[in-house]
């Protein structure tokens, strides 16, 4: 038998043991008054072995346990923190201390009943009057000087990565506050927060593989949302003129420390705007949540800084691509001569020249212009090849009035000038349509019933796209995009 299994057996037997003794090792509820953090800061000041007068009782998770004789400690953890338990035959008397050493184990939620207390050595710790059972513990913790440090299984069993490693409960709690603070930047800005179907019938709104279901009643096949865009268009056209949505997607495409399946998405659509008041807009919002949650501009990113605080520059699409591979995209304009331009230079390594133009263009974009970007900046006047629903250029029908955002070489913000002309709309539909019937599976499915409403009338708007998860990676310069998620998506063991 492991050692590990002798633990469950003794555990388990402890729990036969309470039951006899009438003492329920669920018990279902418990008046929690304070917590441990509060504790820190009201009793700071105590002086070495000076006792508080006032009641605490508190409740946490067994955390380390020394059973030492008439005098015992322990430590137990809630949501704000850890604190010492101090169990003593003086204070707490012996049916207590009787309880502590032989019923409780490292890792069983206790509730606590006692006054503050500063021990010789310094430490805040509440000498403890009663000691409650209110989960008993079947499983031991992780060995609990080193926490779980295993990363499979930390994202595995990010319950116990969450036990052990403080530090990743303050990332979580990082990540709701940035998260709310999207959230009242756009309240504050009149944008409305609405919800849209993440079934469909027909997915849009992006280049990617969907998830495929099956509705039993209706006996069709279904999509999971690879974007939110189409929908909240159609909300749009209905009269809304300024409206949000902060929700998961998913994309059946490959798994790498930047991306998810499943990933939390945030999209806006603004009336009356084009793509110019879009970069002012999003400069502002962006800069405004980093500093409310991370009360900085700068931000350490592997061996850069990432410098917030400046204006963001704005690098031409098509320049950017000439520039770094010597391929002029206004003159290499059709599929043929982009490709043996590709070859000309010797640059299709990566590249699968069977895909369409727009594909072909992504690909010479990712590989040879992206990663090389480090600090914010936008990408402007993306071709039409690459951007099936944003609005030409007056001046230049090859171009689109489109916005990049990139931050670190990822790209964080995709946003412009909505396409609202169903005409065009429709013609680009048929051509991302033909591409999926040629067996590219990112295509964008031809939508009839957003052609219809298009044909209502949509009116002059610019809408914007932000990959939450990606983009909070880099702001806490995380090693993946898998550790700022609690439950990411693993093979089953």
């Amino acid at each position: 038998m492991s050692r590990e299994d002798e633990i469950i057996k003794e555990r388990l037997k402890k729990i036969e043991e309470l039951r006899k003794e009438k003492i329920d090792p669920f018990p279902t509820k418990f008046d929690k008054q304070n917590n441990a953090l509060e504790i820190f800061e009201k009793y700071k000041k105590l002086k070495e072995e000076e006792k508080g007068k006032e009641k605490i009782i508190l409740a946490g998770r067994l955390l380390t346990k020394r059973d030492l004789g008439k005098i015992n400690f322990a430590h137990i953890q809630d949501e704000t923190g850890k604190i010492q338990i101090v169990v003593s035959e003086d204070y707490s008397g012996k049916d207590i201390v009787n309880f502590f050493n032989k019923k409780l184990d490292t890792g069983d939620i206790v509730g606590v009943e006692g006054i503050p207390y500063k021990t010789k050595r310094g430490e805040i710790s509440i000498l403890a009057k009663k000691l409650i059972l209110l989960t008993k513990s079947i499983l031991p913790l992780p060995e609990k000087f080193h926490g779980l440090q295993d990363v499979e299984a930390r994202y595995r069993q990010r319950y116990l990565d969450l036990i052990t490693n403080p530090e990743v409960k303050n990332l979580f709690k990082k990540r709701c506050e940035f998260i709310k603070n999207i959230r009242e930047f756009l309240d504050k800005n009149g944008f409305l927060e609405v919800e849209t179907p993440v079934l469909e019938l027909k997915t849009g709104g992006a280049e990617a593989r969907p998830f495929i279901t099956h509705h039993n009643t209706l006996d069709v096949d279904m999509y999971l949302r690879i974007s939110l865009e189409l929908y909240l268009k159609r909300l749009i056209i209905g009269g809304y003129e300024k409206v949000y949505e902060l929700a998961k997607v998913f994309r059946n495409e490959g798994m790498s420390s930047e991306h998810l399946q499943e990933f939390t998405l945030l999209e806006f659509y603004w009336t009356w705007h084009d793509y110019n008041d879009l970069m002012d807009f999003t400069e502002k919002m962006i800069k405004e949540i980093i500093k409310k949650t991370f009360n900085t501009l700068k931000i350490k990113y592997k061996t850069h800084e990432l410098d917030f605080s400046k204006s963001f520059q704005k690098y031409d699409y098509c320049e950017l691509i000439k520039k770094k591979t010597g391929i002029d995209l206004l003159k290499e304009d059709t599929k043929e001569k982009l490709v043996n331009a590709i070859k000309s230079k010797k640059l299709e390594k990566d590249i699968d020249l069977n895909l369409g133009l727009g594909r072909i263009v992504d690909q010479l974009y990712k590989r040879h212009v992206r990663e090389s970007l480090i600090q914010p900046c936008f990408i402007i006047n993306h071709p039409v090849s690459v951007s099936p629903l944003a609005k030409r250029k007056k001046d230049n029908l090859f171009l689109t009035e489109r916005l990049s955002l990139l931050v670190a070489g990822a790209e964080i913000v995709n946003g412009f000038s909505e396409l609202n002309d169903p005409i065009d709309q429709e013609e680009r539909f048929k051509e991302q349509q033909k591409m999926r019937d040629a067996g590219d599976e990112e295509a964008q499915m031809m939508d009839e019933d957003f052609i219809t409403a298009l044909k209502i009338g949509m009116p002059p708007t610019a809408g914007f796209g932000l990959g939450i998860d990606r983009f909070f990676t880099i702001l806490t310069n995380s090693e993946s995009i898998r550790e700022i998620v609690f439950f990411p998506m693993m093979k089953e063991e």
